[in-house]
């Protein structure tokens, strides 16, 4: 299990909030997450009507339907599988770690969103670099054989004797 960074924690917290619009209310970064309230009301924000239906107060089995409804929101949003924590990560504090990567791999997608132009969270992602190459650029390098062409400088495999037997010297 990684450690947990506060540091990345209150970043975190800070994004979630300046999103929805609310201060950060006081209490521990789990504690602030665990019933999943705040996260669907997040996803909200980020694209409206994510999730229909946020459980306030209720059961465990409820609240744990709220962080459910939040993966599957951010999953339809663009978070990739292997980056949302699991559900049991948050409610039952078992990888808090988890859930900030997975809450940084959101606020990364986000940026893949054109609609969406609220605070930012962790560094900008790289934009697609394309290169041009002039006709002159490609030919120059047609007269080059590359060592892929079976032309080896004198080296064979001649004594290597075939895969997986010693070889004798």
């Amino acid at each position: 299990m990684p450690p947990r960074n506060k540091e990345q924690e209150a970043e975190v917290l800070q994004w979630i909030f300046n999103v929805i619009g609310e201060p950060v209310p006081a209490g521990q970064y789990e504690d602030i997450l665990k019933d999943g309230v705040v996260l669907c009301n997040l996803i909200n924000k980020l694209a409206p009507g994510s999730v229909k239906k946020i459980q306030t107060k209720g059961t465990n089995f409820q609240l744990m339907e709220n962080i459910q409804r939040f993966q599957q929101a951010v999953r339809k949003y663009g978070v990739p599988d292997e980056e949302i924590f699991q559900t049991a990560d948050l409610f039952e504090r078992r990888n808090i770690a988890q859930v900030t990567l997975s809450l940084y791999a959101l606020g990364r997608i986000t940026q893949k969103h054109p609609e969406y132009n609220g605070p930012s969270l962790g560094p900008k992602m790289a934009e697609k670099h394309e290169r041009e190459f002039s006709e002159e650029q490609l030919r120059a390098s047609e007269g080059h054989l590359g060592l892929q062409m079976g032309f080896n400088k004198g080296a064979s495999q001649s004594g290597h004797g075939g895969f997986g037997n010693a070889r004798h010297m």
